[in-house]
């Protein structure tokens, strides 16, 4: 006769069948947490920019963004208040100098100019009317000088008689005194009449260079109104290329506003802004090398500000090769101000993720599947390097690519 189980027994036969799989269900598990930690701390080989640390030279520069403009600019204004009445030539155009560009209503300007010619010629009349006039009148004095000196000799000589004959008894003392008395009078409105005639002369040289001056400026503001007629044809100063045109005809356009820029394209330099924190690094003649694309040129800093605007300090490089093929006016180039050169130093290729001297965090390869994150200090760079001070040996390998983990290692996957 069959006997029932007992319950504890049941229980103990089911514990053993059900431990096994209960092991297999750990192993599983631990293996799954495992293996989703391992993998979490992995990275793609192709997210990674693997590169190896040398020695070599390096130039210090500091970096900043540049544009190639025109070696030569010329712009051209309106000389007076006018309207374009006619284009000759349009934007880009190769121009050569004495080419025509713009005609404008210049009919305002030759009235002020013929105005202002016969004023010249009114005032050039009156100054020959002037010196006629002037001429006459001290002639006039002059002559009545001479009358009255031929005048007052008579009555000095009638007085010089008059004493001989009194002192032979023949005169009385009475006519020596009117003789006297006669010549003294006469010298006396002979003198007069000589200041006078200088008097004169020196009124009459005060108003004729009085009257000269008003014709000069007259005949300057005649020679500048005709400069701004001539200005007004609108010529190519110098040949070049056509890089700007008021081209609207009948447009109003105001004195001084630019009508027109001639540029000469073929030479350049270029123009860039430095922030005034590293202003002592910028000065006339310091090396620049300057990169626009794969194109790579060398100039020097040819000009810069005397202060900074803006919190940065405007500068000018002439390049080496001024007439440096493959630029094009307008184009974005990266400047590298080089304020040191250092021989020997190690070094490693510029990265994305620098942004000035310091420390870095930096995955150095350990073996061919694993990085491991390890303190660098860097040091100077420019486009091309970086200077390492420590925390790197010649020959390791580092990833130089912005990297957003933070685990101490990391396995490489294929």
């Amino acid at each position: 006769m069959d006997r029932e189980i007992p319950t504890k027994d049941r229980r103990k036969i089911l514990m053993k069948k059900m431990l096994p799989v209960a092991i297999v269900i750990v192993a599983l598990a631990t293996c799954a947490i495992w293996l989703a930690v391992w993998l979490s701390a992995g990275i793609k080989e192709t997210e990674l920019n693997l590169v190896s640390a040398d020695t070599g030279e390096i130039e210090s520069a500091v970096v900043t963004n540049g544009r190639i403009i025109p070696a030569f600019e010329e712009i051209i204004v309106s000389p007076v208040n006018t309207r374009i009445l006619e284009v000759f030539v349009q934007e880009g155009d190769s121009v050569a100098s004495g080419t025509p560009l713009l005609r404008l209503d210049t009919e305002n300007a030759r009235n002020d100019y013929q105005r202002m010619a016969d004023e010249l010629s009114i005032k050039q009349s009156e100054i020959k009317s002037q010196e006629l006039t002037d001429e006459t009148q001290l002639t006039d004095l002059e002559m009545r000088i001479r009358t009255k000196e031929l005048s007052e000799n008579q009555l000095k000589a009638e007085y010089e008689s008059e004493r001989r004959l009194d002192s032979i008894g023949s005169g009385t003392g009475e006519r020596v005194r009117h003789a006297r008395l006669a010549w003294q009078t006469a010298d006396l409105e002979l003198q007069q009449m000589r200041r006078q005639l200088e008097n004169e002369r020196r009124i009459r040289r005060s108003m004729a260079d009085s009257k000269r001056l008003e014709g000069n400026i007259s005949a300057r503001n005649l020679a500048e109104v005709s400069r701004t007629l001539d200005d007004a044809r609108v010529l190519a100063p110098r040949s070049g290329n056509v890089t700007f045109l008021s081209s609207n005809i009948g447009a109003t356009v105001a004195a001084g506003e630019k009508i027109a820029i001639i540029s000469d394209l073929s030479n350049f330099k270029v123009t860039g802004d430095l922030p005034e924190g590293y202003g002592d690094k910028l000065s006339v003649g310091v090396p620049v090398e300057i990169r626009s694309g794969k194109l790579i040129y060398r100039g020097k800093v040819s000009n810069m500000a005397a202060q900074s605007k803006a919190g940065v300090i405007p500068f000018v490089v002439s390049l080496d090769q001024s007439d440096a093929p493959g630029l094009r006016a307008g184009m974005t180039a990266r400047i590298s101000i080089i304020y040191d050169i250092r021989p020997n130093v190690v070094r490693i290729p510029y990265g994305n993720f620098f942004n000035g001297p310091g420390e870095y965090d930096l995955y150095v390869r350990t073996s061919p599947i694993s990085l491991e994150r390890r303190k660098v200090k860097l040091g100077d760079s420019n486009l091309d390097y970086i200077e390492v001070i420590s925390g790197l040996k010649v020959g390791e390998t580092v990833n130089i690519n912005k990297l957003e983990s933070n685990s101490k290692k990391l396995r490489i996957w294929q």
